[in-house]
C-alpha cells in the first residue's frame, strides 16, 4: 500500500490488552486446558491505528493509558511507527479475554471495565487532542467511555474538531453515540445491533437498515457505514448507497475486524476514493483481519486479492 502524507489521529478512551486463549471444546463450569494464548495491546482506536499503519498511513494515537502496563503499547507504537500521544494515568489498563474454540467454531468475549478517569485526566487528553489538530486531517474517535467521563464528551470533541475544519469518524455505541450524534460527525460505523439501539427499533430488512442510514445522512452525517457480519456492510452517503458482500475466509480471530473496516474506510477516503472503492477496501480490510490472530492484516498481495473478491450491489429498497 502507498504511504500517505495526510495525518490521521485516533482516540481511545478505554484501551485494553486483548488476550486470545485457544481452548478446544470450551465448557463453562469445567476445567479447560489452553492450547495457546496471545496478548495484543488494543482497544478500538489502537486497533484502527494499527491497521492504518499496516495500510501505509501516517498515524498518531492518543487516549488514556494506565502507566503500570504501558510497555506493551509503547512497543507496538514504536514497531509500527505511530506517534504516541497517550495521556498516562495511574493504574493498569484493563485486560479483555477472548476464548477461541475452533472445535465448536465459537468465540467467547470476556470484557473488563476500564479505569475511571479524573477531570484532570480528561483535561489533559483534550489538550493532547488540540495539539494534534494542526498536523492531522482525519480523527477517529472509537470505543466505549469509561467511568468518570461524561457520555457527551465525544460530541464536544466532534464539535471542536469540525470547527477546526477536520474530518471525524465516530465509532461508539449506546448513550455516548446517542449523546453525540447531533454534532454530525463526518462518518459513523455502527454494527446492526448498535444502529437498532440508536434508532430504537428492530431493523429486520435491508430496506429498513437503508432507511435508518439515510435518515442519519439527512441529519448531516456525510457517510454511514453499517456492518452486518456475513451479510456484508451497507455504505450510504447523500448520493449513493451500496451493499458490500465480503469474500468467504477462514476466521482465525474476530479481534478488531470492525476496527479494520474503519481503517480501510478512512484510508480510502484520504486517497480520494469513490464510495465503491471505499466499500471495497473497507470490506477487504475487515475480511483480512479475520484471517489473522490479533489486530493485524495479511500481506498486501492478499489484501488486493480480497478487494477483487468483494461483491457490490444496490441494497433492497
Amino acid at each position: 500500500m502507498i504511504t500517505q502524507s495526510i495525518g490521521i489521529a485516533t482516540v481511545t478512551l478505554n484501551p485494553a490488552i486483548d488476550q486470545s486463549v485457544a481452548i478446544a471444546n470450551f465448557a463453562a463450569g469445567e476445567v479447560n486446558r489452553v492450547d495457546w494464548e496471545q496478548s495484543d495491546p488494543g482497544g478500538k482506536g489502537v486497533n484502527v491505528a494499527s491497521f492504518l499503519a499496516d495500510l501505509g498511513c501516517r498515524v498518531a494515537v492518543t487516549g488514556l493509558l494506565g502507566n503500570e502496563n504501558a510497555l506493551a503499547f509503547e512497543r507496538l507504537f514504536a514497531q509500527k511507527g505511530m506517534t504516541d500521544a497517550f495521556v498516562r494515568i495511574p493504574g493498569k489498563t484493563r485486560v479483555n479475554v477472548k476464548i477461541i474454540d475452533a472445535a465448536q467454531q465459537r468465540i467467547t468475549d470476556i470484557n473488563f471495565p476500564g479505569q475511571a478517569a479524573s477531570p484532570a485526566d480528561v483535561a489533559g487528553l483534550r489538550d493532547q487532542l488540540a495539539a494534534l489538530i494542526d498536523r492531522h486531517e482525519w480523527f477517529v474517535l472509537s470505543g466505549s467511555v469509561p467511568a468518570g467521563i461524561p457520555v457527551g464528551l465525544y460530541g464536544e470533541w466532534v464539535r471542536m474538531l469540525k470547527s477546526a475544519g477536520k474530518r471525524v469518524l465516530l465509532d461508539t455505541s449506546g448513550e455516548p453515540l446517542r449523546a453525540s450524534i447531533g454534532e454530525a460527525p463526518s462518518a459513523i460505523k455502527p454494527n446492526i445491533a448498535e444502529l437498532e439501539e440508536l434508532v430504537g427499533e428492530r431493523l429486520a430488512t435491508e430496506a429498513a437498515v437503508l432507511d435508518a442510514a439515510r435518515t442519519l445522512v439527512r441529519g448531516g452525517i456525510e457517510c454511514v457505514v453499517v456492518s452486518m457480519g456475513k451479510q456484508g456492510a451497507l455504505f450510504v452517503d447523500a448520493d449513493e448507497c451500496l451493499l458490500a458482500i465480503p469474500p468467504t475466509v477462514v476466521v482465525q480471530s474476530t479481534v478488531g475486524a470492525g476496527d479494520a473496516m474503519v481503517a480501510g474506510f478512512v484510508a480510502a477516503k484520504i486517497r480520494g476514493c469513490s464510495l465503491a472503492e471505499c466499500a471495497r477496501l473497507a470490506t477487504a480490510t475487515a475480511a483480512g483481519a479475520l484471517t489473522e490472530l490479533g489486530p493485524r492484516l495479511p500481506p498486501a498481495q492478499t489484501l488486493e486479492s480480497l478487494m477483487q473478491q468483494v461483491s457490490l450491489r444496490a441494497p433492497a429498497q
